[in-house]
């Protein structure tokens, strides 16, 4: 028989019943029945507790990327939701299922502006210009099943995204006989066959082919039939921006990452294409080039793009045929679509061509300073298992592990790249941290100085929870990506843009992490290998020249640049 019980302990079992063993989140007066419930139910699900809401919803939001299953969040109200807010961002121009639950005032108190009171709806603004795809307040304990249920179906139908669910306090402590609706799972919307027909007869009429991959929605099961599809067709694959796990790097398929300093010679593949075929992503800002490489609203290229979510086909981009389909559907769609035996692929040499310009940008350019980080990046690429996960947040620094890692890809069975396409700050540490708690694989992290200080608070989070990662943090005293754009617009005025930091091997050693430094490129590989081996955590501080700003142009030559002009 159902027993009674705390309305936040059901909505705790509710979360059991979804599949979910860790939640995010700082704690809350607001809540404090559902922190009750993980006590209660603490050896099937476990609180995470984090020292910021922006570092729980990073977490969360990451937890969504690898497991492809909502990241659940709990805040209280109004500035644990504010501080929240920027992982509901990430998760949202990201396409990663995510659930965040907001600790609320009692309902006798609602719409007075009481202590810390907010309006959910206005500030999330679910629509396609917001941060959720819905927000819901449960005012009934009665109605906590259908909320939650409801909450992960909509987190991962159509394009995945956050959803928020909103919790007055009092609700939380009514008495309820209830059980949880059973465990939800994401919809399939298949491929018309009569269109598949008609993209088979557009891609044999091609002659300079290109398909670009990425977006939420990706299982091992699709990358795997998308693999196959581009190897039966000898297609060469571009990786969005911040999706380069979508497609394995090693194949000679790959053209390389579609994104923020894009290799200049696929950049002038994608202008030349004659076929885009875009699989998963919403070809934003990012991965076109503000929108240039395939014009909008009427590319120059034919378009064929696939996506999950209707609402996306056809609102930036006219393309010449849709796809509704969910990327399971898509790619075992596209797997069974072979070419005639015997047919000519025109576009072979297209195909090696592209490929062979990918590995030549393997190689760096020759940049000032005593440490070489392309070798650096050699370096972690040879150590690290395939499974390791991959974490970065904004800024010039990730330039390095985009152009010179080389991911393994989601269908070797893990999900290994996690980086925010709504180029948000700080999401590396607590997004690395989450990945070592789940999953128990290596954790790499590459952060600016900047951007480590914006969520390093989280090493106490990792300490705590037994957590190891590995932190490569490049100090150049500057707000990089900043400077290098002052340098090129106002060469010369420097403001805004330079940073006093602190220790920060120290300031890891003061969280229970290992801190060391290095200044040159022959200090790295023992370092790392001994971070490596070591049961604890490891920050690595490289002290680099603030000149070096990017993988191709030093930060002078950017100057020199401005000024000649």
């Amino acid at each position: 028989m159902t027993k009674r019980q705390l309305a936040g302990h059901l909505l705790v079992e509710c979360l059991i019943e979804q599949g979910v063993t860790h939640a995010f989140g700082v704690p809350g007066e607001s809540f404090l029945a559902v922190l009750d419930g993980f006590h209660a139910y603490k050896d099937q699900i476990e609180f995470v507790i984090n020292r910021q809401e922006g570092g729980a919803a990073n977490m969360a939001e990451a937890a969504g990327k690898l497991t492809a299953r909502p990241g659940v969040c709990f805040v209280t109200r109004g500035p644990g939701a504010t501080n929240a807010s920027i992982g509901i961002h990430t998760a949202f121009q990201d396409s990663t299922p995510m659930v965040l639950f907001v600790g609320d005032v009692g309902s006798d108190f609602r719409d007075r502006e009481a202590f810390q009171e907010l309006d959910y709806n206005t500030f999330f603004g679910p629509n396609t210009k917001g941060m959720a795809k819905r927000v819901e307040r449960i005012d009934d304990a009665n109605r906590i099943p259908e909320y939650v249920a409801r909450a992960f179906a909509l987190a991962m139908n159509g394009r995945p995204g956050p959803v928020v669910l909103v919790l007055p306090e009092d609700m939380l402590r009514q008495q309820v006989q209830l059980d949880p609706l059973p465990r939800v799972q994401a919809t399939k919307a298949q491929c018309d066959p009569e269109a598949l027909q008609e993209f088979s007869q557009m891609l044999q009429k091609a002659q300079r082919p290109l398909v670009i991959v990425g977006g939420g929605g990706w299982s091992v099961e699709s990358a795997k039939a998308l693999e196959a599809f581009a190897k039966a067709w000898h297609l060469p694959v571009g990786c969005a921006f911040r999706f380069q796990d979508t497609f394995d790097n090693y194949l000679p398929q790959y053209a390389g990452d579609v994104g923020i300093g894009i290799n200049p010679k696929l950049a002038q593949r994608i202008s030349e294409s004659d076929l885009i075929i875009a699989i998963g992503p919403r070809l934003g800002e990012m991965t076109t080039n503000g929108y240039e490489l395939i014009k909008a609203p009427k590319p120059l290229q034919k378009l064929v793009h696939f996506h999950a979510s209707a609402d996306e086909l056809g609102r930036v981009y006219q393309a010449d045929l849709s796809f509704n389909a969910t990327m399971n559907a898509a790619a075992l769609a596209l797997k069974d679509l072979r070419p005639a035996e015997g047919e000519s692929l025109v576009w072979r040499d297209w195909t090696d061509a592209i490929h062979q310009e990918y590995l030549e940008n393997l190689r760096p350019q020759t940049l000032p300073g005593s440490v070489d980080m392309a070798q650096v990046m050699k370096v972690v690429s040879e150590c690290l298992p395939p499974d390791a996960v991959l974490s970065n947040g904004a800024g010039n620094f990730s330039s390095w592990l985009h152009r010179f890692h080389r991911y393994h890809g989601l269908s070797k069975g893990f999900k290994t790249q996690l980086a925010p396409t709504s180029g948000a700050m700080g999401y590396g540490v607590p997004a690395g941290i989450a990945a070592n708690i789940l999953s128990k694989r290596v954790s790499f992290t590459i952060a600016g100085d900047g951007d480590f200080l914006m969520t390093g608070q989280e090493l106490a989070t990792a300490v705590q929870f037994g957590a190891k990662t590995i932190i490569l943090l490049l100090n150049n005293g500057l707000y990089g990506t900043i400077r290098m754009h002052q340098e090129r617009e106002y060469p010369t005025h420097v403001s805004g843009s330079t940073l006093r930091n602190p220790d920060f091997a120290l300031l890891a050693k003061a969280y229970g992490y290992v801190g060391v430094k290095m200044s040159k490129t022959e200090e790295f590989e023992p370092l790392f290998k001994a971070a490596l081996s070591r049961e604890e955590g490891t920050l690595i501080e490289v002290l680099l020249d603030p000149d070096v700003i990017t993988t191709r142009v030093s930060l002078s030559q950017i100057r020199a640049n401005a000024l000649a002009k």
